[in-house]
Order: C-alpha cells, then sequence, then structure tokens
C-alpha cells in the first residue's frame, strides 16, 4: 500500500435548498468521513491505498463499502457488523457555500474496533498512514486505536500524516488539545488550520509557536489557509504558496481533505514542497466547486487540465 487510513464512514445527506436546516425539505444521500475523503482523494490521484473501519451491516453500509471498492480502495479491513446502524450526518450549507454539520453517530459500529484486534500486518505494509483528529474525537476507544496504530506505524519505519481537524461539536478544546499533544510525538506530516495549531500549543505568538514545533521531529508542517493558500514551516518562519482563486464556491466541505489528499500524493512522488503544496492547493480549489464531500475530488488527468498542463480533449 502507499497509504491507509483508520476512520469512521458515514451517510451523508446534503441538503436541496440552501440556507437553515429547518427550512430545508429536500435530501440527497452521498458518503462522507474525513479520513474517508482523504483516501479516495488518494485513489483517484492514482495511489494505492487501503482503509480500516467498521460500518453497520445494514443498507447503509452496504452502500458505503460498495462505493469505496468502486473507487478502487483495499476494503478486506472494513467489516460490517451485526447489531449497529452506520452513522449519519446532515449538512446545512449558506449562501456563500459554508457549510455546518450535524451528526447522528453514537453507538458507532467503530466501536468494535479496538487497540487489540489492530491489523498490524496491515499497517506495516504501508507508506504512509494517515489520521485525523475526527475519529479520536467521538469515544475515548478511538484516542486509543489512534494511539496504538501510529505508535505502531512509526516502530516499522511507516511514515504518519496527522489532520488535526478539530470538530468542537464532538471533544472539547482541552481534551483536544491533551489527546493530539500525545500524538505528535509519533508525527512525520502536521497538515493544519492556524486556529487548530493555534489551540494545540495554547498561543497566538509565532516565536512561541516556532519554539513548540521545533521541540518535535516533523519532516513538515503545513498550515492550510484556505483561499490564500497554504503556508510550511521552515527555518522559524512560514513561507507561503498561494492558493487559487474560485469565483464559484458551492461547498467548502472537504477542501481539506482533498488537500491533504493530494500533498500525500506529492511527497510521495518526491516532489519539492512547494510543488506539493501548489498541487494540493489546487485541489483544494477544486473541490470547492463541486456540491458533496468527495465529488470533487479528481482525478489526476483533471487536475492536469486544472493547472493548464494537460489539454481538455473534452472542450
Amino acid at each position: 500500500m502507499d497509504i491507509i487510513t483508520i476512520g469512521d464512514g458515514m451517510i451523508t445527506f446534503d441538503p436541496g435548498a440552501k440556507g437553515p436546516l429547518r427550512f430545508v425539505n429536500q435530501f440527497e444521500r452521498k458518503i462522507g468521513g474525513a479520513e474517508l475523503n482523504v483516501i479516495i482523494g488518494c485513489a483517484r490521484l492514482g495511489l494505492q491505498t487501503g482503509w480500516i473501519s467498521r460500518l453497520g451491516k445494514d443498507e447503509f453500509g452496504r452502500h458505503i463499502l460498495n462505493t469505496v471498492r468502486g473507487e478502487g480502495i483495499d476494503i478486506s479491513e472494513v467489516k460490517l457488523v451485526e447489531g449497529y446502524a452506520t452513522s449519519l450526518n446532515f449538512k446545512e450549507i449558506r449562501e456563500s457555500g459554508d457549510a455546518k454539520t450535524f451528526y447522528y453517530r453514537k453507538n458507532s459500529p467503530t466501536e468494535t474496533l479496538t487497540p487489540e484486534n489492530l491489523p498490524i500486518a496491515y499497517i506495516k505494509s504501508a507508506k504512509i498512514l494517515h489520521v485525523t483528529g475526527v475519529f479520536p474525537a467521538i469515544t475515548e476507544q478511538n484516542r486509543q486505536v489512534i494511539l496504538e496504530a501510529i505508535k505502531l506505524a512509526k516502530a516499522n519505519g511507516v511514515k504518519v500524516s496527522l489532520d488535526p481537524n478539530i470538530r468542537l461539536k464532538l471533544w472539547s478544546k482541552e481534551l483536544a488539545r491533551e489527546t493530539i499533544l500525545t500524538y505528535l510525538p509519533y508525527v512525520d506530516y502536521l497538515l493544519t488550520g492556524r486556529d487548530e495549531l493555534e489551540l494545540i500549543f495554547n498561543t497566538t505568538d509565532d516565536d512561541i509557536l516556532f519554539e513548540k514545533i521545533s521541540a518535535y521531529s516533523f519532516e513538515h508542517v503545513i498550515v492550510k489557509e484556505g483561499a490564500k493558500g497554504a503556508s510550511f514551516y521552515q527555518n522559524n518562519s512560514w513561507i507561503t504558496i498561494p492558493g487559487f482563486e474560485v469565483n464559484n464556491v458551492v461547498d467548502t466541505v472537504g477542501a481539506g481533505d482533498g488537500f491533504d489528499a493530494a500533498f500525500l500524493y506529492g511527497i510521495l512522488q518526491g516532489w519539492a514542497l512547494e510543488k506539493v503544496i501548489h498541487l494540493a492547493n489546487a485541489v483544494g480549489a477544486m473541490v470547492i466547486q463541486v456540491q458533496g464531500d468527495n465529488e470533487g475530488l479528481p482525478y489526476f488527468e483533471d487536475l492536469e487540465v486544472f493547472l493548464g498542463t494537460r489539454e481538455n480533449i473534452e472542450r
């Protein structure tokens, strides 16, 4: 495997109209989940991918499983579990394209995934293990699952990528900080937002941030800044790679996941960091122009057309 991930898979209900959810009468069924979005993005770009998860043994679980299989992702470590309902979320989208998510994921089938039944050989087989702060936000057991997985990866030469992706609907700032700080010694690639970085290290001062970052053995620290682009940490400063101007923002959910997928793709190609981030910015810009959490994730040839390095033969 080039890259594997561990995380929840959910049915996402996208609204048929913009505005407060209480006024929306129709929804379209899609699939989502932060880690799942990333691994779909990686697969579409051409990487060999795998997903570790648990889904309810119900119609929604089968739908997710079949969809992910159709993307070319290895699902040998995804199990359908009797007695559990597949998790759901409902999305609210405002006129600006900004979105809120309402979760229904109590008694998740991922409760049956424990540190003791992690697939050790599967994790060892990967080049990169990607994790986020969403899955560990759900339960204490999930926090231990991720900690055990990244320890195992680190001990066996597998690179660890972490997107904190802090959702304060799921846990408190204090618990998020405490948990993520326990993960950082095992992380090679930290893909975060500025607000998340400030929350984790409990400061808004750059000098203190640089001191905190330097205490870890990160290969790369990337700060995603939306339309502005993204910055990387180098020699106690931030170097910014500009983003892309997008006029038709439809849905901002999944843009950060698309960025992560493209970043990991570029790292595995051995490209210069500036090129990798430029590519990742492009994928983020493409994602927000399409409704849905992962529908806008491009195939590599689509990305080349967007960047102007490949002729669009469909024109």
